[in-house]
């Protein structure tokens, strides 16, 4: 009775067998088939994430990178008239010489300005390093702010910044070494011209030095000058070893004897004649060539050009008065016991020149050579002497 039992039992096994071997085939088929729903959205959610990682860094890079249009939107922004116009605000700039002459000779086209220029002398200080004179300087410029224009010329080693004197302060230019009589001295006052161009409202130019001194009042000098018609360069002819006897005739024939010229090293400019100054390629190689050693270049280059390229602008002297009645090659130097108001008195009366082709009693708006031991009198005697 038992057997047919076990025999069922075993019949029973085929079909338990089989439901086994269709289950375990079946397994594969569903994991393979879960693998690669999970694989495709595996897949799909790696392009999404993708490309949403890529639109959502488009700011962040954006910000980070900058873009090739928007600095010419910030430079178009900035590109305005008045800050083309604007004078430099740091005198210290990275141009050598050749760089800052053919940047200075940029010159308008059109003579009427698009803006209200107001014309500015500008007083060029050609110095070893201090300025001793400068409290009298700060006295004469007070209360004439926008009507000027300072800029000081020192050796490279002087690096003061004139803490004293608040109108001085920061305005040295890049500079060179300077040698007495030489080309140098020359190349340092084109610099001074060249680096006064930059501001566009710079109209006419002194150059002076450490140890001169205002014999007006600020308005009085600055009238006469903007109001002149001519530069005040002085130009003449001057025969013997001093004069012609300097002359080289390898200057020819840019320069013959004939036009040889002397002046005073003290010279006043307008704008023009300061752009034919730096620009000039001509007459500057002639003279750094063979205007050396006794020649004294600082004498001879500037009159003898000018003369030659603008002689109806030039009145022929120098508002500079100097004392050489003591000989030698230098001119005489007063002192503190100098300084009197009877001393003055040479320059305000018994003068007489041309302004303008009229006869003028004043000739002569600046003086030199003063000690710094002069300034302590010449404070106490600038309000009654001089005006200011």
């Amino acid at each position: 009775m038992k057997q047919p039992r076990v025999a069922a039992m075993e019949e029973g096994k085929e079909p338990v067998s089989a439901t086994k071997n269709s289950l375990s085939r079946a397994l594969p088929l569903r994991i393979l088939v879960i693998c690669s729903l999970f694989l495709v959205l595996g897949v799909g959610l790696s392009i999404i994430s993708m490309y949403s990682v890529r639109f959502s860094m488009i700011p962040q890079i954006a910000a980070k990178s900058p873009s090739t249009v928007l600095p010419w939107c910030e430079e178009a922004t900035n590109n305005t008239l008045e800050n083309f116009i604007r004078p430099p605000s740091n005198l210290m700039h990275n141009m050598n010489d050749t760089e800052l002459l053919w940047r200075a000779s940029f010159v308008p086209q059109i003579k009427e300005y698009p803006f209200k220029r107001v014309p500015k002398i500008t007083f060029m200080f050609l110095t070893k390093g201090p300025l001793p004179l400068a409290p009298l300087w700060d006295r004469f410029f007070k209360g004439h702010e926008g009507l000027y224009s300072i800029y000081v010329h020192a050796l490279p080693s002087y690096t003061g910044e004139y803490p004293p004197s608040p109108v001085f302060y920061r305005r040295q230019i890049p500079s060179q070494i300077v040698e007495w009589g030489k080309m140098s001295m020359c190349e340092a006052e084109r610099r001074l011209l060249a680096n006064a161009l930059l501001d566009i409202s710079n109209e006419r130019f002194i150059l002076l030095s450490e140890s001169c001194i205002p014999l007006y009042n600020f308005s009085t000098i600055y009238h006469y000058i903007s109001r002149s018609k001519h530069s005040f360069m002085s130009s003449f002819d001057e025969p013997g070893r001093y004069g012609q006897g300097r002359y080289n005739h390898r200057m020819q024939p840019e320069v013959t004897l004939s036009q040889w010229r002397k002046g005073s090293q003290w010279f006043e400019v307008n704008r023009k004649l300061a752009i034919d100054i730096i620009k000039d390629t001509t007459y500057y190689p002639k003279f750094k060539k063979f205007c050396r050693s006794a020649c004294y270049v600082d004498e001879h280059y500037f009159p003898t050009m000018l003369s030659i390229q603008s002689p109806h602008l030039l009145a022929n002297r120098t508002l500079t008065w100097t004392d050489w009645s003591r000989g030698g090659a230098h001119p005489a130097t007063f002192g503190k016991a100098d300084i009197t108001e009877s001393f003055f008195k040479r320059f305000f009366e018994g003068q007489s020149c041309l302004y303008n082709g009229q006869p003028s009693t004043i000739c002569y708006l600046f003086a030199r050579k003063f000690a710094p031991s002069a300034l302590d009198p010449l404070l106490g005697l600038a309000y009654k002497v001089f005006g200011y």
